[in-house]
């Protein structure tokens, strides 16, 4: 990965800190929390989601627009009629967004409706999208390809810093395996290889890992312990109700309760979550 010249470290104490918004960083002292639904559904379903993790707290809002999805039948996303929802619950709730961009022709509404933009798993190698996301004068959150080694993952970030952009953020969500109890594996080993390699932000995503909503907090308190500099978690108002990956997604109030847990994990760490007390106090013998 010696070529990687943009994204490797120069120095190895050499860590990024990356503004998303006017008040929301991610690579410092205090881990980034990503929170919401899959897709977004409606403007009543978004609102909801803001006003109850607000309070969590979360920093930012998750919600994807335009969906990637394996069979051609499956719920799609509501498209620009959700990124009008996402614009409205950004300014109405004073909190940052993120969605999905699979294509070059999607960058400029994305752009002007949302904070940061996500490059799923399918399309880590998408070059071109990359290039053009080199260009779009917004921090672009990637995820590392369902099979893609470490090697691949580095340089497609190359990609996007090559062509303009530095402002990148590396997520961890799982890799294929043999084995079919979660819907893949999270390889925390990449995210203390990623914190050695490139001084970008790492990030790690425990919902699609686990694909069981009973596995996430765990794996979510695992990956603060390994190194990681945030989590972006799927939850939802009703979520046996979700269009989509309905199985992995938490309700509001076992959000809220995950991102409680985490302060007494990232004090352990040098880290803090912004707004929760890292530890409890013990009650005397």
């Amino acid at each position: 990965m010696k070529n990687a010249k943009l994204v490797n470290k120069s120095h190895p104490t050499q860590q990024t800190a990356i503004s998303i918004g006017d008040r929301t960083t991610i690579g410092g002292q205090d881990l980034l929390i990503i929170g919401g639904p899959c897709a977004v559904e409606s403007l009543e379903q978004m609102e909801t989601v803001a006003r109850h993790l607000a309070h969590a707290p979360v920093q930012m809002l998750r919600g994807g627009v335009f969906k990637p999805r394996t069979s051609p039948y499956s719920f799609q996303g509501m498209g620009d009629a959700g990124l009008t929802i996402l614009s409205g619950v950004r300014q109405r709730y004073g909190i940052p967004v993120v969605t999905e961009v699979m294509s070059m022709n999607q960058i400029e509404s994305i752009v002007a409706h949302t904070d940061l933009l996500q490059v799923g798993s399918r399309n880590m190698q998408n070059f071109d999208l990359l290039k053009a996301l080199g260009e779009a004068g917004k921090p672009v959150l990637l995820k590392r390809g369902l099979a893609a080694t470490l090697e691949e993952f580095v340089f497609a970030a190359e990609y996007i810093l090559s062509h303009g952009n530095p402002d990148v953020i590396l997520c961890e969500r799982g890799i294929r395996s043999f084995d079919s109890f979660t819907r893949n594996i999270l390889d925390l080993g990449a995210v203390v290889a990623l914190k050695q390699i490139t001084h970008l932000p790492v990030m790690v995503d425990p919902s699609h890992a686990a694909g069981k909503r009973e596995l996430v907090a765990g794996l979510a308190r695992a990956a603060v312990a390994a190194g990681a500099d945030g989590l972006i978690i799927e939850c939802h108002p009703e979520p046996e109700q979700s269009v989509s990956d309905a199985r992995q997604a938490l309700s509001l109030p076992e959000m809220v309760e995950l991102v409680q847990s985490l302060g007494p994990v990232a004090a352990a760490v040098g880290r803090r979550v912004r707004g929760v007390e890292p530890v409890r106090e013990l009650s005397a013998a």
